[in-house]
């Protein structure tokens, strides 16, 4: 009975033990997946904010919180199943819903360019203090839409990593990395649209240090925010452009993605050491944003400009 008993415990402690590994490995699995996927990161965390741009500080976390849990339903409920479905049963159909989703970021960046330009978002943003919650209901839509895509990116980049891992870890290692990178995205996107209230505490304080820190940043966040707006936007037209080029590649026509490769590795060379890496990575960037500029161009041109011209000839006959 005894040695019955000894042998049971023996049998747990192996079955924690091999449990711990398997924590240990997905845990690291993990942390290189998001390594991995830590570009669309930023991107992910440049593009937010400008949806909260123009609201009342009141309203500024709740819609964070809001598209936090949009974004974490995307990713549990719609993007991991379906990347797992595929991953196990059809991985080459993975580059296509990529294109998909690099085509609307492409056109979400360009169609702001295009309201920049013509006016439209100043429009928009008079709207918007007509229709308060209806506005602020759309717009958390839209940031749940976009993030849709770039969540997609995220997982897909962090599935690639593990592709070669069981099923059962994979899926473990992309819930990890959907809580994980949706608390850091999300976490900054909070301390970034609030650092305003921030100053305004510190520039109620005693301390002169305090009151100068407080001002400039209250005096700073304005243009913070404009300057990640610009930065959305921007980040929104390279991730869609790279995702296309990479994508298009990865379903077999290769030329946009060699033509890629050639021109970070040209700028790479001009300059040995570090900063021919920063060169290369900036070619790289600047090429993947006219690629995503030009195709969501186009889109807009589909969607908007023709039609309104066509509207504008039938008016004028």
């Amino acid at each position: 009975m005894a040695g019955g008993l000894v042998a049971l415990l023996d049998d747990i402690v192996t079955l924690t033990k091999v449990a711990a590994a398997s924590l240990d490995d997905v845990g690291a699995a993990a942390g290189k997946a998001s390594v991995k996927a830590a570009g669309v990161v930023v991107d992910d965390t440049a593009v937010t904010p400008r949806y909260v741009h123009g609201f009342t500080p009141d309203r500024e976390l709740p819609i964070v919180r809001k598209i936090a849990v949009g974004s974490i339903r995307n990713k549990l409920l719609i993007i991991l199943p379906v990347a797992m479905l595929l991953s196990q049963f059809l991985p080459q159909a993975l580059p296509y819903l990529l294109i998909a989703g690099g085509l609307f970021l492409s056109y979400e960046g360009a169609e702001k360019v295009y309201e920049a330009i013509g006016g439209g978002h100043h429009a928009e943003e008079e709207v918007a203090a007509e229709r308060g919650p209806e506005f602020e209901k759309s717009m958390i839509s839209g940031a749940i839409r976009t993030d849709l895509i770039l969540s997609a990116e995220i997982m897909v980049i962090s599935l690639s990593s593990v592709e070669d891992e069981p099923f059962w870890t994979r899926l473990a290692v992309l819930i990890v990395v959907a809580f994980l990178i949706t608390a850091l995205v999300y976490g900054v996107v909070a301390i970034i649209v609030k650092m305003d209230d921030i100053g305004l505490a510190l520039a109620q304080r005693e301390s002169t240090f305090s009151q100068k820190v407080g001002r400039g940043l209250v005096t700073a966040m304005p243009k913070i925010m404009s300057t990640l707006t610009v930065v959305g936007i921007a980040a929104m037209l390279w991730v869609g452009g790279h995702i296309l080029i990479v994508n298009v590649g990865e379903a077999g026509f290769h030329w946009p993605a060699d033509q890629l490769h050639h021109v970070e590795h040209w700028f790479g060379d001009l300059v040995h050491g570090g900063f021919g890496g920063v060169l290369s990575w900036t070619a790289g960037t600047v090429l993947s944003a006219l690629v995503g500029l030009v195709v969501g161009a186009i889109v807009v041109a589909i969607l908007h400009v023709v039609p309104k011209r066509k509207k504008k000839d039938a008016a004028a006959h």
